[in-house]
């Protein structure tokens, strides 16, 4: 049984950082594509981040770049999320993905995590 869970949200305030976790397990964590999205109240689900196998390609959302970093530790079946410099528009849901073979920007991903609330204050 795959599962994918999420840590690392809360309330904090805007300029703030946050890290977000997501652990993998129950599939070979290096033959997959990880990704993030998030979704606020009211919107839909929104592409943030992906990062292939073994880190090598990365691509973002255009709300987010420059402010977020994926990574991942394949010896910890982990993918990270570091949010920098946060914004009261960042508040959402941050949900980890998994999707077979390569990057992809669209939700079609394979699994999904629970979810994570981030909320920042202005």
């Amino acid at each position: 049984q795959v599962q994918l869970v999420e840590s690392g949200g809360g309330l904090v305030q805007a300029g703030d950082s946050l890290r977000l976790s997501c652990v993998a397990s129950g599939l070979s964590f290096i033959r997959y594509a990880m990704g993030w999205f998030r979704q606020a109240p009211g919107k839909e689900r929104e592409f943030v981040a992906t990062i292939s196998w073994n880190g090598g390609r990365e691509l973002y959302g255009d709300s987010v770049k420059g402010r977020f970093t994926i990574s991942r530790d394949n010896a910890k079946n982990t993918v990270y999320l570091q949010i920098g410099n946060l914004k009261p528009e960042d508040t959402a849901v941050y949900y980890c993905a998994a999707v077979y073979g390569e990057v992809m920007i669209e939700a079609a991903y394979d699994y999904w995590g629970q979810g994570t609330q981030v909320t920042v204050s202005s």
